[in-house]
């Protein structure tokens, strides 16, 4: 698709802050709506299914508010031994999870979609998931309970932000994206907004 001359609206489809700072980056105007969809898992999903899905109807619900927009929508879920790890809600469930992936690797999904409401529906969307291994410390209980009082990553996957504090429990981190495990994998997202036609630099 060629370079628009009029640049459609950019919306972000998150209330997190991590992902607006990090769509930010791309110094893009943009705006911020929350959707309002039901994550849980389906029976018998995935979790790099789980994590597509509600990316795509992420965007998909803004994008039936906001006709003509670029609409961004993401998911990540964290898997051990393939098994989805959610967010923990408590200090003593953060603190289980962390003791099950201490000394071990997790693969945390971080799916995309970017819906162009320009197209008909069927066309309408561009979707990824990039990958992560995590290798976690092999950290003592005393550690893991401090860094939690700490940071309380409650709403957390997988209870370890590694954009604060949770970097000291990481021994590893392998994706062939740096922002992926952020939750807003950008080299991805730049091949779709390129493909839709936004200008990223110009003269």
């Amino acid at each position: 698709m060629p370079e628009c001359h009029h640049a459609p609206r950019l919306i972000l489809a998150s209330g997190s802050t991590y992902r607006r700072e990090l769509l930010a980056r791309l110094h893009l105007p943009f705006d911020v709506q929350v959707p309002g969809i039901d994550e849980t898992p389906s029976d018998g999903e995935a979790p790099e299914q789980t994590a597509l899905r509600l990316a795509r109807e992420k965007a998909r619900a803004v994008a039936l508010t906001a006709s003509q927009a670029l609409v961004i929508g993401s998911d990540q879920v964290a898997t051990l031994d393939g098994l989805q790890i959610g967010k923990p809600g408590t200090h003593e469930n953060a603190l289980r999870q962390l003791q099950l992936m201490r000394g071990r690797e997790v693969v945390f999904h971080s799916a995309l979609c970017l819906w162009d409401g320009r197209q008909p529906d069927e066309f309408a969307a561009q979707v990824a998931n990039v990958q992560t291994t995590v290798t976690f410390r092999d950290l003592p209980e005393a550690e893991l309970d401090a860094y939690l009082r700490i940071e309380q990553p409650y709403d957390c996957a997988g209870s370890a932000k590694n954009e604060g504090l949770g970097i000291a429990l990481i021994e590893r981190i392998d994706s062939t994206d740096p922002t992926a495990l952020t939750g807003l994998p950008l080299v991805a997202l730049c091949s779709m907004l390129r493909r839709a036609g936004v200008a990223f630099f110009k003269e």
